[in-house]
């Protein structure tokens, strides 16, 4: 899988396998901005990583380019010699892969007191248990929690703040790609439809649709973890932010450590082209220690509270009391998840795209009172 990160990346040298251990718990020296590209691979048991050179040749991009066009009949509008960094490769592996495998994308954003070896795994945990490819984005978040105490829980709380215009890049990048790898088969597909429905822009429309449908059907959608999802609610703060824009099919907001009062406020901004999801456990260990502590951080967490649920484009799904979860905070992968084939249903539901509120066998039942979906007893 692929990891980009403004973490510092230090003694490794690019296109040479290396240990998790050339990621840092600091920001990049060269400020929190900047994004490096990192490869990493399960191997006999352990993770290796691979740092990518920021920048290739002209006649690799080119290649790489050539590549995905040819197997997959595109018109990809790009000149090599402005693409060609780190993040092509990712696209255009990611791209190649999704439609091989026929497996949706989710990027992870993961929540605080995380080092990396926590974070692949849960990535690798993302793919596995629910049929996706997963792209990690990792921010500097390697103090906090219970062990760790309220000083270290504060500086990733800095950090988090900090990382906010790296998360914008790393979004920027991501609808840049996925607009500019569809951009010419739309076009082409577009014309098709209108030479063969030439009188008739109804029936041309319905016919663009069905083919777009089944050429570029991959998903693309986000789950942000505990922190994860306060970095994003700084992320959308400028006005023109990346975050903002329609990049994803589903966001999920799991175990958010971010206040509710006022959460409407930055929730309301994500523009996706299907749902918003938070879900909630009111037992949530991590979620109880984090309100322990004065001023601001005093409120109720959005992951945490099931009042004031008031984002009109937000689906609320309550998994307090389901049967497996009791106080975890990382209920989407696991035990959880193992104990609960429903809450599974769910996450894989959300995570790929869909509605898992909707149709007969949906293993939700909506609470009016309360505005929020429920697990039904399992």
């Amino acid at each position: 899988m692929y990891v980009v990160t403004n973490r510092d990346v230090r003694g490794a040298r690019a296109g040479e396998p290396a240990s998790l251990d050339i990621f840092g718990k600091e920001p990049n020296r060269n400020g929190p901005n900047e994004l490096r590209v990192v490869k990493v691979e399960r191997q006999n048991g352990d993770w290796t990583a691979e740092l990518l050179r920021d920048r290739m040749r002209v006649s690799d991009a080119r290649a790489l380019l050539d590549a995905l066009e040819d197997k997959w009949d595109l018109e990809i509008d790009m000149n090599p010699s402005e693409v060609r960094h780190a993040s092509l490769k990712v696209a255009c592996d990611l791209y190649d892969q999704a439609r091989t495998e026929r497996r949706n994308i989710v990027a992870y954003v993961h929540g605080y007191n995380n080092d990396m070896r926590d974070v692949v795994t849960t990535a690798e945990q993302i793919g596995q248990e629910h049929g996706v490819i997963p792209l990690v984005f990792s921010w500097p978040a390697n103090g906090g929690g219970m062990i760790s105490g309220a000083s270290a829980y504060l500086r990733d709380k800095k950090d988090a703040r900090a990382s906010m215009d790296a998360l914008n890049r790393f979004l920027e990048k991501v609808q840049f790609f996925h607009e500019q790898l569809v951009s010419g088969t739309r076009a082409r597909l577009r014309r098709e439809a209108d030479e063969r429905h030439p009188d008739n822009p109804d029936r041309a429309q319905a016919l663009y649709a069905k083919l777009f449908s089944e050429c570029c059907e991959t998903n693309i959608c986000l789950i942000c973890h505990s922190m994860g999802s306060y970095v994003l609610k700084y992320a959308l703060q400028p006005g023109r932010a990346a975050a903002r824009e329609l990049i994803f099919d589903n966001v999920c907001l799991v175990a958010a450590d971010a206040n509710n009062p006022g959460h409407e406020q930055w929730v309301e901004s994500l523009d996706v082209r299907n749902r918003v999801y938070v879900f909630i456990n009111e037992n949530d260990f991590a979620l109880k220690w984090s309100r322990r502590k004065p001023g601001e951080e005093q409120q109720p967490r959005l992951g945490h509270y099931i009042r004031n649920l008031i984002a009109r484009n937000a689906f609320y799904i309550d998994i307090t009391g389901a049967r497996g979860v009791g106080n975890a905070h990382g209920y989407f992968v696991g035990e959880p998840l193992a104990d609960n084939p429903w809450l599974k249903q769910v996450f894989t539901a959300a995570l790929n795209g869909g509605s898992p509120e909707i149709g007969e066998d949906t293993a939700l039942a909506f609470h009016a009172d309360v505005n929020l979906y429920r697990l039904k007893p399992a």
